[in-house]
């Protein structure tokens, strides 16, 4: 695992974040041999398929300081957790249903010293705040997830594009997306991080208006 990868698509991160990013595979291969949550075979290619996938989100909308951003779904913390470190002044909640996924977030989380991210054990119905931006790692079908996504929502432009849905998503989805009735806007992973991995990924973003 080389995390010096980070710093090629991101050169202008500080050497605090730099040790971040190092210390975070170091962190994923001690809490992953207890409780799984990135398969072994994946575990090689950390820094690119899971922390540059999801670091992805940040090629395509900055997050201004005191900003809020919802990770549905967040299993063992992608995309939140690199988000948090990149942006260190956004606020970040990772929600998911699965109490032992939460249990990494939440060590990886203490490793790192991460003061703005919180998590939350439960499912995203049942969340009561708003927030500027909700992200998210192919979760499930997008007709499916935007009863959950778009309730927790606030207008606004606390970042580089209004708020709205940032979702990582890869293959053809134009079936997909023309069933939720919403203007999506698809931004290609593989110009702005020149990896094959991200050969047919996806950046979809639609704004809350």
């Amino acid at each position: 695992m080389d995390h010096t990868i980070i710093e090629r698509y991101f050169p202008g991160i500080s050497p605090k974040q730099s040790v971040q990013f190092e210390r975070l595979g170091m962190l994923y291969q001690e809490w992953n041999a207890r409780i799984n949550v990135v398969s072994r075979k994946d575990m090689e290619h950390l820094y690119t398929r899971h922390i540059l996938h999801s670091l992805a989100i940040a090629k395509v909308c900055q997050f201004e300081a005191g900003a809020k951003v919802i990770d549905i779904g967040c299993g063992g913390g992608f995309p939140s957790v690199p988000l948090a470190i990149l942006f260190p002044e956004t606020d970040f909640l990772g929600v998911d249903s699965i109490a032992k996924k939460i249990r990494v977030v939440e060590g990886i989380k203490e490793g790192l010293e991460l003061t703005n991210l919180r998590t939350l054990n439960c499912r995203a119905e049942q969340v009561t705040e708003k927030f500027d931006y909700v992200v998210s790692r192919a979760v499930t079908e997008m007709a499916r997830f935007m009863p959950w996504a778009w309730p927790l929502l606030r207008k606004g432009k606390r970042g580089s594009l209004d708020n709205g849905i940032l979702y990582l998503k890869g293959g053809d989805l134009a079936e997909e997306l023309a069933l939720t009735r919403r203007h999506w806007t698809l931004f290609d992973i593989r110009p702005m991080i020149d990896e094959e991995f991200f050969e047919t990924k996806k950046v979809v973003y639609t704004p809350y208006k």
